[in-house]
């Protein structure tokens, strides 16, 4: 299970929201592409961008950011919010973008998700953010009136092998992770699960490690790096760990 710190970008700045509230906003001093190369520096293996603006505008605002970050680091870049379209998807690839997150129309239009997956496979992952049971899209504003299970269900017919699920209520919280309702989608598919939303600590870290033989990839983390709750070095340690429990 990898330990993925994510970048959030607002105005081109480093930023972190509060359950996705445009209003609830954190900003930090730290420059997107600092913060890149901080966090490869601490031995991270892949980075996680969220275009904030692209998110709630519905086009990738702040590519020209994203591409930054992918060419200052040797690691992965993966980069969602406001990818609508295959031309969008293919730019960004075009720039050093290792892998496009892709959501909001993946989960409202059946042919684009299937097109994508097909033209793209493991260059696209899909997204999943969800309160509780219940998806939302376009910058969490709207709910989506669609079965989590059946969502998953055709991005793993359309040849997805993993995709990302984000605790709405928990995401920018550092309230612990929604471990139960992971649990509840993950057993169900044969795919890999990376998850986000409320981590604040190594033993939050720990609780998600214990999931790793259900399929769980990869945890992003932002806000508790940000803030110094968690210390990416020991993150990582722990998911090395044979038995990270106590």
């Amino acid at each position: 299970m990898k330990v993925i710190p994510a970048i959030d970008i607002m105005g081109g700045r480093t930023v972190r929201l509060e359950q996705g509230r445009y209003d609830r906003r954190l900003s930090y001093d730290t420059a997107p592409v600092d913060a890149a190369r901080e966090w490869e520096s601490r031995g991270a293996e892949l980075i996680h961008v969220v275009d904030l603006d692209g998110a709630r505008d519905g086009w990738p605002v702040n590519l020209s950011v994203v591409s930054a970050i992918a060419q200052a680091v040797n690691i992965p870049v993966e980069a969602g919010g406001g990818f609508r379209n295959e031309a969008d998807i293919e730019k960004a690839l075009g720039t050093g973008i290792w892998r496009v997150v892709v959501g909001s129309k993946a989960l409202e239009e059946k042919d684009f998700a299937r097109n994508i997956l097909e033209n793209f496979r493991e260059q696209v992952i899909p997204s999943l953010d969800a309160d509780k049971d219940r998806l939302r899209i376009h910058g969490w504003k709207k709910p989506l009136d669609l079965d989590i299970f059946k969502a998953l269900d055709r991005f793993v017919s359309y040849g997805a092998g993993e995709v990302i699920y984000t605790a709405i209520s928990k995401d920018g919280t550092l309230a612990g992770p929604d471990t139960g309702s992971l649990k509840k989608i993950i057993g169900e598919f044969d795919i890999g699960f990376i998850y986000a939303g409320g981590v604040k600590n190594v033993e939050h870290i720990r609780e998600l490690k214990e999931l790793e033989h259900m399929g769980l990839t990869g945890v992003i983390v932002g806000r508790a790096l940000y803030d110094g709750t968690l210390d990416l070095g020991e993150a990582i340690n722990a998911c090395k760990a044979d038995n990270p429990m106590p």
